[in-house]
């Protein structure tokens, strides 16, 4: 099903579009026009969106039908937008330009490199410790198989303990442990999501959950997440009542790659609908330990769960180590028996001794995440300094918790840059890896989980070849490499 967006909600979006006074003034339906293109470039405006009629947007926007039929006229030119008498007009990219997100690379070990492209960190110091530890628990599991399909109830008791802190009811059976939260959505998309199956994410996301929702053949819609103030409800809710998806992604704790967290207001309002459509919600926490600023957090979502709508993945990997492959699903019970069935199809368990490891490290959280907000928000302060100083014209909202910062560049040069960028040893994830449609060329994420000196060191290279871009063009194959 096509989403329609009503004449008040694109005017909304569309805010001070009118040309600017002046000598060169252009004319209105011209300024229009360019104003959607801006809104597709950005993915504020999904693609295949069905437009209002040229009354209603006319009447919502204070001007005449005549302006209006103009700037859809000069739309359809220009290939932004596509009409059929009796069906209406719907947004498009020229030629049909679609990118596929699906790629995923290895991460190189070439140490001149300075990796951009994955927002996680390294190890804290006490994993070695912990692993020791875990070495000499061991023992107690040596007599059985190995083989716990759910995971070890004494890390499902401390997955479910961190819930319960967080104030959601949860029991140990309401936990699987994963390989990982990749695996975790993996999972639950096998089991929710069958080919065609109509979704709903955010535009932009995170790469690797559009590749799996690809490889389940799902049916993908979006809503764009403005760069400053992230999710207009209204959008949102309103996507979810009319695609009425089978299943809805979302990433309401400092968003991936945006940096926002989700009203409480919003999340509350947001299950409500979820449940009126029909909706399955996969809340995507990898972020949620990392608020860097000591804002309050909002419940979580699953708190406003009354019929087991919300289903909530997690993981160490941000908040801890992504080396050590342990993630979770939190669910209802019967829920996580339906998972562990499937899972054992896939790999059958998690390896016992990372889930020992993985329980001396929920041990000792209060410190070690303590000891990692404090580190990001140092790292975050460098990037924000250089960035300022180096590449002025760029511009950014400050993100307060999370790994990543999402700029909004001077240009649609995204891709260009990261080219030219990896040929000076910086390696980038360029805009339109987090979004469905090849749009996004005016945005790049930038993490912070490196040390300050080499990100500093990353904007200086990443300016130095910024100026060139407009003068050499420099077309050339890329090795594509891992987005996390």
């Amino acid at each position: 099903m096509t989403t329609t967006i009503r004449g008040g909600q694109l005017a909304r979006l569309l805010g001070q579009w009118h040309s600017l006074p002046g000598r060169h003034r252009s004319p209105d339906y011209a300024a229009l026009a360019a104003a959607v293109r801006g809104l597709l470039s950005d993915s504020r405006l999904p693609l295949g969106v069905r437009m209002p009629a040229e009354r209603e947007l006319a009447e919502s926007l204070a001007v005449s039908r005549t302006t209006v039929s103009a700037a859809y006229r000069t739309l359809r030119e220009t290939g932004h937008l596509t009409s059929r008498r009796g069906a209406g007009s719907w947004t498009t990219l020229p030629h049909g330009h679609r990118v596929v997100t699906s790629g995923l690379w290895a991460a190189g070990d070439d140490h001149d490199m300075i990796d951009l492209g994955v927002a996680a960190s390294a190890a804290p110091a006490e994993l070695v410790p912990a692993a020791r530890a875990a070495a000499e628990d061991l023992p107690r599991y040596l007599g059985s198989a190995g083989y716990h399909p759910t995971g070890l109830m004494e890390l499902r008791e401390a997955v479910a303990a961190g819930y319960r802190q967080r104030g959601v009811p949860t029991s140990a059976e309401q936990i699987l442990v994963t390989g990982g939260t990749q695996q975790a959505l993996d999972l639950v998309l096998r089991l929710s999501v069958p080919a065609g199956s109509p979704v709903l994410v955010e535009a932009p996301t995170y790469p690797n959950a559009l590749a799996a929702l690809a490889a389940r053949r799902a049916r993908i819609n979006t809503h764009g997440l403005d760069t400053a103030t992230g999710w207009d409800g209204e959008m949102l809710l309103g996507a979810l009542r009319q695609t009425r998806p089978r299943l809805s992604y979302v990433i309401p704790e400092f968003h991936n790659p945006t940096g926002h967290l989700m009203p409480a207001g919003l999340r509350e309002r947001l299950v409500a609908t979820a449940h009126s459509t029909g909706t399955e919600l996969v809340v995507d926490e990898s972020w949620i330990d990392l608020p860097l600023d000591g804002d309050e957090m909002p419940p979580p979502v699953a708190v406003f769960d009354r019929h087991s709508r919300v289903v909530s993945i997690g993981g160490l990997s941000k908040g801890y180590w992504g080396g050590l492959r342990i993630g979770w699903v939190r669910a209802s019970a019967p829920l996580v028996q339906r998972l562990a069935a499937i899972r054992v199809g896939v790999d059958m368990a998690s390896p016992v001794l990372e889930q020992l490891v993985a329980v001396r490290l929920l041990d000792q959280s209060a410190k070690i995440l303590a000891d990692r907000r404090a580190e990001l928000r140092t790292r975050r302060d460098a990037l924000v300094g250089a960035l300022r100083v180096m590449l002025p014209e760029w511009s950014f909202v400050l993100p307060r918790g999370g790994v990543s910062l999402w700029a909004e560049l001077d240009g649609p040069i995204s891709s260009a840059l990261a080219r030219a960028a990896e040929d000076v040893g910086v390696r980038l994830a360029p805009g339109p890896r987090f979004g469905l449609d090849g749009t996004l060329e005016r945005f790049l994420r930038l993490p912070f989980a490196l040390p300050p000196e080499e990100l500093t060191e990353a904007v200086r290279r990443i300016a130095s070849v910024r100026h060139d871009l407009d003068r050499t063009a420099r077309p050339s194959w890329r090795t594509p490499a891992v987005i996390a």
